[in-house]
């Protein structure tokens, strides 16, 4: 973690958190291999407390993800939509929930909304009218999310999690992030100081 008070006073105010997925909520598949299927899911050692911690501080916890499968036709739009509604019910038996999902389908370079593009922070926006950079974080574990984050103008925490699937960029990322931390549940409690 980087320095303490520094930490502390980055993350007063904050209201918005903004989740990647694949890393943060649930075990990262290889490079190249995608998650379609609530079958093929895990969700990672305590996510599900973590989130509750957000859902019971007050926070708005908004799940932002490319889902790049959809343009390589490995699943489909509505395979996701089926899989987050899953993760909610499973969320709702602990207790916890997610207040919003905005996935990217596209490809690379082919629109604005696929991080480290903001458009995904700009739909979730639009849905709820409150959001403000400022008082917004995002919790990632690859460059593109850090970089969508530092884009849209909110904070940024970056989860090393598994060395085995960690994307190229981690360097630049952590570089870059307000604050490195192991997994979502130490991210949850750099939030509350």
């Amino acid at each position: 973690m980087k320095s303490g008070s520094k930490r502390e006073r980055l993350f007063v105010g904050i209201r918005t958190v903004f989740l990647d997925r694949d890393g943060v909520i649930n075990r990262k598949p290889p490079e190249g291999k995608y998650i379609g299927a609530w079958s093929d899911f895990e969700v990672l050692p305590g996510v599900e407390e973590a989130i509750g911690r957000l859902n019971r501080s007050g926070y708005n916890v908004l799940v932002v993800s490319n889902q790049r499968g959809i343009a390589l036709g490995l699943y489909t739009v509505e395979a996701v939509l089926q899989l987050h509604k899953e993760l909610q019910a499973h969320l709702k038996r602990k207790e916890a929930h997610i207040d919003g999902f905005y996935f990217c389908p596209h490809d690379n370079s082919e629109c604005t909304c696929r991080k480290p593009g903001t458009g995904l922070f700009e739909q979730a926006r639009l849905q709820f009218p409150g959001i403000d950079p400022e008082t917004s974080v995002i919790i990632g574990d690859s460059l593109s999310d850090i970089e969508a984050g530092r884009r849209f103008g909110c904070r940024t925490i970056f989860v090393t999690g598994n060395a085995d699937t960690r994307k190229p960029g981690t360097g630049r990322a952590i570089a870059l992030a307000d604050a490195t931390v192991g997994s979502l549940a130490e991210a949850v409690d750099a939030l509350s100081g």
